[in-house]
């Protein structure tokens, strides 16, 4: 073998070994330590008012940090402390050194408000093909009819395409990986979620989690001081031993190094849900709640969540482009003529004003209180 090959080879090697020693999942004194060094925290599922998907969020031409500054001037009056974001993996493959721009900007303007957002990298809720460039406007009177999965599933269907995911989760990550700005990673959102509106996504399950998997694996590799977790959300039990998990479940709980939740339900749900991730002696973030026409409210839920000390994100945080202030029936039934009887989701309307005062007040209220204490009422 020439010398010339030799050294091609090496270099080639070189670029694409992967790190002897990845970063393997937290300990429980590990995640403990982390979470017992945070603030309660309370905040939302983030998206400005101007946009209608992470794509519109992020993209250059649509890209508002004035507005977004604005916002986050509301969430930390409110007494909020985290926000939980949607990345996008076709943001990253388009324009790298740009979307970190854009995501520096994003954690320079939420430090200023105090604020410490959770990054969501993959998504497999709604339109299962995203696409770059000028998004489509809103559907009339239908909630989130804009929102798109990550990868999407053309993607997910090419494993030619699993490169980029790779250079993707790794790249963002060790980006920011010692950032302090971030409170940590959820690598994928309802990575079971059929997305039912839309037809033909046979057999997607399976690809994500065969992909989740790896996801998970590309992120510990990349190293990250920001714990990385996956949230469950869809069955009724998820105790560790003698409860009926699903094999998607099962990873997402195995390599999560703190767990997260989702949960629409009334209190007595939301609790039990709780009971049932408490024995596995880690720190439980419900990053989805509240859904007012379901059950799941502030006034439900939040006291609950303060009582356990479990971190509460609500969905929803300004009415726009997202129109998650309509129910999920608005799929079916679009509200083109008149307003739901109550908002589904969201906090404020677009001009600042609370939707509800109370629910404001109460955020406030919990979150100057100590940790698993709540405050007497008012």
């Amino acid at each position: 073998m020439t010398k010339r090959l030799l050294v091609l080879l090496a270099a080639t090697t070189a670029t694409t070994a992967m790190p002897v020693d990845a970063r393997p999942r937290w300990t429980e004194t590990q995640a403990n330590a982390w979470y017992q060094a945070q603030p309660w925290l309370v905040g939302a599922n983030y998206t400005p008012a101007s946009a209608i998907n992470q794509l519109e969020m992020w993209q250059s031409a649509t890209w508002d940090p004035q507005r977004i500054d604005r916002e986050l001037g509301w969430a930390e009056r409110t007494g909020m402390n985290t926000m939980r974001v949607f990345l996008h993996d076709q943001l990253w493959q388009r324009d790298a050194p740009g979307f970190r721009r854009r995501i520096d900007e994003f954690l320079t303007i939420a430090a200023r408000h105090r604020i410490k957002p959770l990054f969501v990298l993959f998504d497999s809720c709604w339109d299962p093909d995203p696409r770059l460039g000028p998004q489509h406007p809103p559907i009339p009177g239908v909630h989130n009819s804009g929102w798109v999965q990550g990868p999407g599933l053309p993607g997910l269907r090419d494993k030619r395409r699993y490169p980029a995911y790779k250079a993707y989760v790794q790249g963002v990550i060790a980006a920011f990986r010692d950032d302090a700005r971030i409170l940590g990673w959820d690598v994928w959102n309802e990575p079971d979620n059929g997305a039912d509106q839309y037809k033909g996504q046979e057999g997607k399950e399976p690809l994500v989690r065969a992909l989740l998997a790896q996801v998970f694996v590309w992120a510990r590799d990349a190293d990250p001081s920001q714990p990385i977790t996956s949230g469950v959300w869809q069955h009724d039990d998820w105790t560790p031993t003698g409860g009926k998990l699903t094999p998607m479940e099962t990873l997402q709980l195995r390599q999560s190094d703190v767990i997260s939740f989702h949960d629409y339900s009334w209190p007595e749900t939301f609790e039990a849900r709780v009971r049932q991730l408490l024995p596995y002696n880690r720190p439980i973030l419900c990053t989805e709640y509240m859904a007012r026409g379901n059950g799941s409210t502030f006034d439900g839920s939040l006291p609950i969540g303060k009582r356990y000390n479990v971190a509460m994100m609500n969905w929803g945080f300004v009415d726009g482009k997202t129109q998650t202030r309509l129910p999920w029936d608005s799929w079916k039934k679009p509200y083109v003529l008149e307003e739901p009887t109550i908002w589904f989701h969201e906090v404020f309307r677009g001009d600042g004003t609370p939707y509800r005062q109370a629910e404001t007040d109460l955020i406030r209220r919990l979150s100057t209180a100590p940790k698993g204490e709540l405050p007497a009422q008012r």
